[in-house]
């Protein structure tokens, strides 16, 4: 762990941050790790959002210091990523939602993890995602959330997967700073997490144990 990148990220130092990146990808070191502190700054950028200390400029800005951080690390990850991909996830943030850096985070771990992952974005209409499961048939179907309007929609999506005979086959996830255990529960999911962290490590479990409801 770098409590320097770390550190970078959540002060917002974009030179100080990929300077890091690169001298540790240079050291040869694990580009997993590297991704693990980057999210780490991550998760305090969202801590200091969640205070006030932080607005939305910040939060932007973070944004944008972490993708470059992983478009700088991506080459390596072929070293340390399976052959085959680990297993196919659909992610989305549905209608009247347009957070999505929690579940950026948690597509670029699961990528790194070896997983395929369709992320359909944010404002997503409950349709698009069973037609994308019809289409890909993944493993996983995750859903973001940040504000407690979208948990409707997100209820009619795993509703509809139930309807077209889906969601028999399929892992349901709900994630975000508003999720409780309690909208696992009413929305009918299987796994709730606030941490992308705790997310990648519930589906490697799931595929090693060979995946199924």
């Amino acid at each position: 762990m770098s409590s320097s990148l770390i550190d970078g990220i959540a002060e917002l130092e974009r030179e100080k941050v990929l300077n890091e990146v690169n001298m540790r990808l240079a050291r040869g070191e694990n580009p997993l790790e590297i991704i693990e502190d980057c999210r780490r700054g991550m998760t305090l950028v969202g801590e200091r959002y969640q205070k006030g200390e932080y607005f939305l400029a910040e939060l932007l800005l973070s944004a944008e210091i972490f993708k470059q951080a992983m478009e700088t690390i991506e080459p390596y990850l072929t070293k340390v990523r399976p052959p085959e991909p680990r297993g196919k996830v659909v992610l989305a943030t549905l209608k009247g939602d347009i957070h999505d850096l929690g579940k950026n985070i948690f597509a670029t771990l699961l990528r790194a993890h070896g997983f395929e992952v369709h992320d359909l974005g944010v404002d997503v209409d409950p349709m698009r995602v069973v037609e994308k499961v019809k289409e890909v048939k993944p493993e996983f179907v995750g859903f973001s959330a940040l504000i407690t309007t979208s948990f409707d929609y997100i209820k009619m999506a795993v509703e509809m997967l139930e309807k077209e005979g889906l969601r028999k086959q399929l892992k349901v996830m709900v994630g975000g700073g508003v999720t409780t255990p309690l909208l696992k529960e009413y929305v009918g999911a299987d796994f709730q997490t606030r941490d992308a962290t705790e997310g990648v490590r519930y589906c490697l479990e799931i595929v090693e144990k060979g995946g199924g409801s």
